[in-house]
């Protein structure tokens, strides 16, 4: 095997650990990708498309948990949420790589602070906001164009807004945040495949790792501190947010 090869088998291995364990798989993917040569609009596409199935995996496994999302029905946030990812992934295709690159560390910053003080912010607003179902579905498909545009720890983002915006309990809405997760990542896959943006010899060797990580991740976490796991991937994205500062200022 080339070193390029192990390179992304490898950065998919952790990255399905990663989201099985905590989330923020994509802050290793993409970096492997585009360290690998790919530019980075095709590395982007081809890194969701490689950690796709581990999600799709996850929605199946929840599917029996479904309900109201924020005190909004299933239906109506899984349309506005494919709305999104679809209007999310056409303008990633339009973007040159030369503006992604120059946007890249703003949307991994975005994602960082989101894994870092989510949960922290969320008691806070709480007690401060609560909003109806329209404006929850703007949100939702705000949400939506951010997974399928670049995807970022956009299910921590879901879930915190969620919890924020109408207290809800986190546990109970693991199964919709897979779904939606889901639904934004399919929507962008097919476009992404239509379009010719994927690497899928990338996709399949780093997607076949994430599978295998996936599966060591879900024994990992009965095992592992869940604050170790948090401050770890924090640690990961802060880094790899650095780095893609210091690259953009070249």
């Amino acid at each position: 095997m080339s070193e390029t090869a192990l390179l992304l088998a490898g950065a998919g291995l952790l990255a399905g650990t990663m989201n099985a364990l905590a989330g923020g798989g994509s802050f290793v993917t993409l970096p492997a990708l585009i360290a690998a040569g790919v530019p980075s609009v095709a590395a982007n596409a081809t890194s969701t498309v490689a950690l796709y199935p581990g999600g799709l995996a996850s929605a199946w496994v929840y599917r029996g948990g479904l309900g109201q999302v924020a005190g909004v029905p299933v239906r109506p946030m899984l349309a506005v949420t494919l709305a999104g990812g679809l209007v999310g992934a056409l303008l990633l295709l339009w973007t040159p790589s030369s503006a992604f690159d120059a946007i890249l560390p703003w949307l991994l910053l975005t994602a960082t602070l989101a894994l870092a003080f989510g949960p922290r912010v969320a008691p806070w607003l709480q007690r401060r906001a609560r909003l109806g179902a329209g404006p929850i579905l703007v949100l939702q498909f705000g949400l939506g164009v951010y997974g399928g545009y670049f995807g970022g720890a956009v299910g921590l983002m879901m879930m915190a807004a969620w919890s924020l915006l109408a207290g809800a309990d986190l546990k109970a809405l693991n199964p919709a945040r897979t779904l939606m997760v889901s639904a934004a990542n399919t929507v962008a896959v097919v476009c992404f495949a239509i379009a010719g943006a994927v690497r899928w010899r990338e996709a399949l060797i780093m997607g076949a790792a994430a599978v295998v990580g996936g599966y060591l991740g879900a024994h990992l976490g009965r095992r592992l501190d869940p604050r170790l796991v948090r401050a770890a991937t924090i640690a990961l994205s802060v880094a790899m947010t650095a780095v893609f500062f210091v690259r953009a200022a070249r």
